[in-house]
């Protein structure tokens, strides 16, 4: 027999009403949090890179796409590391291969980070068919629902990281 709410003893392991089917909801975006650490753990060794290298290099080749120049400085913010930690990352980069440091054109002190070509058709390679199966399944979506699922999903992602920046660039 199960407890009554509020009396301290459950016999599930949840807090919440198993039942609910908003927990629907919850337990999808789980799933889907899981496949996607589980895709990105591939890709990385797949490329023979750490998984914070494959978010540099995503983040560099998206900034690119939109004519933004990275800096060493702007990857550190976005992968929230140390400047030396940075510093290390572009080394195994440029060292692999992916990257190409250049002297900033404004600023002496400051470089600019480009993905090399290797990098783009290695990245293309691993995500083109996904996109464009990811692209299917968003197109399936009922028009009128996603402007609901999209305030969903920005609102999980406000509750989880509340200070985070959204620094997507703007196609």
């Amino acid at each position: 027999m199960d407890n009554p709410p509020g009396s301290g003893a459950s016999s599930t392991p949840y807090w919440y009403e198993v039942s609910d089917p908003t927990v629907g909801l919850l337990h999808a975006l789980r799933r889907f949090r899981q496949a996607d650490q589980r895709m990105r753990r591939r890709m990385s060794s797949d490329m023979d890179l750490n998984a914070t290298d494959v978010e540099a290099l995503r983040h560099i080749i998206a900034h690119h796409a939109t004519g933004e120049a990275v800096t060493a400085r702007g990857l550190a913010t976005h992968l929230d590391i140390s400047t030396a930690s940075t510093a290390k990352l572009l080394n195994r980069l440029t060292e692999s291969g992916h990257v190409q440091r250049r002297p900033h054109p404004d600023d002496r002190r400051s470089v600019i980070v480009t993905a090399t070509e290797h990098a783009h058709a290695e990245i293309r390679e691993w995500l083109t068919d996904m996109h464009r199966r990811m692209l299917e399944i968003a197109h399936s979506v009922p028009h009128e629902s996603r402007q609901a699922v999209t305030d969903f999903l920005q609102s999980m992602a406000d509750c989880l990281d509340p200070e985070a920046v959204d620094d997507t660039p703007d196609r």
